[in-house]
């Protein structure tokens, strides 16, 4: 499966039907770009943008595919098998996988995987309550390699009307934070910020989501980008400082030790590493690739 999938902290929605925006989106510096053939797509344009996107994809360069992901239509709707059998198109020509719009059971994930190929890395979006009674059974599916956050759509499910600051929703993104440590995935992948205009905003959201233990976000607009990276990509006083932690414990030979009056220990070092590694994929990010 895809490293780049795991490690990726920003997912930039691009409509379907819209191919001329396909290579601004994968020049906005997104580690990741998801094709739309779902939400962002009326009815009666569902064929066109699948058709729209098979084209597209013939003139990008293969690290360009590699950052795709499409969203495909939920299981139940007219439109899933064709989108399935379009995906395992786009896959083999180096696509790197599937958001599985609401997502509430791991037959559907098993079906998507039997017919777009062992290289179809699957992200679950959950956005129902179904979705969150099967989160432990999505996260073990086959090919899956992150849980996905739809938050709009599970609060109409849901029938919550939340507020600003959203704390309703803390025990489902919880939720999702658990199923996806218990099965060893990658961080999830927190939902959109839909005010493209309110940067604030947008590094709040992120800021909440990076606290609660996400790893990544969506994104709506390319500039809402650099805000999820800022808050994703440590700091140079953060690095410095993870460095002295590691420094420290190695010099103390192991154990506990202390740095700047404060206790050293194993789980001390743990965040350090961790924090060392976001910073590694963030020094190693590609340059975005110009479109063919």
């Amino acid at each position: 499966m895809s490293d780049l999938v795991q490690r990726a902290c920003s997912f930039l929605f691009v409509p379907a039907n819209r191919p001329e925006r396909l290579a601004k989106a994968l020049a906005s510096g997104a580690d990741m770009v998801i094709a739309d053939w779902e939400d962002a797509v009326a009815p009666v344009d569902k064929d066109a943008a699948r058709a729209a996107l098979l084209t597209a994809c013939k003139a990008l360069e293969p690290a360009q595919r590699a950052r795709l992901l499409v969203r495909i239509n939920a299981e139940g709707t007219a439109w899933h098998a064709e989108d399935v059998r379009a995906l395992a198109q786009l896959v083999s020509q180096g696509v790197a996988g599937a958001v599985v719009a609401k997502a509430e059971s791991p037959g559907t994930l098993s079906g998507v995987a039997a017919v777009a190929g062992a290289g179809c890395a699957l992200l679950p979006l959950v956005e129902s309550v179904a979705g969150l009674d099967a989160l432990d059974a999505l996260a073990r599916a086959p090919q899956v390699e992150r849980l996905v956050f739809g938050h709009l759509d599970f609060q109409v499910d849901a029938g919550m009307q939340c507020g600003p600051d959203e704390a309703e929703l803390l025990p489902v993104r919880m939720g999702l934070v658990f199923a996806s440590r218990r099965v060893g995935l990658a961080q999830p992948v927190d939902g959109v910020t839909v005010d493209t205009r309110d940067a604030a905003r947008t590094t709040a959201d992120t800021q909440r989501a990076q606290r609660m233990g996400f790893g990544a976000k969506l994104c709506i607009h390319p500039a809402q980008v650099a805000a999820v990276h800022a808050v994703f990509d440590p700091d140079a006083s953060s690095v410095a400082q993870a460095l002295r932690v590691q420094q420290a414990l190695q010099q103390a030979g192991g154990g506990v030790c202390v740095l700047d009056g404060r206790m050293v220990d194993a789980p001390v070092l743990k965040h350090a590493e961790q924090l060392l590694q976001r910073h590694a994929w963030a020094q190693q990010r590609a340059l975005p690739v110009a479109a063919g």
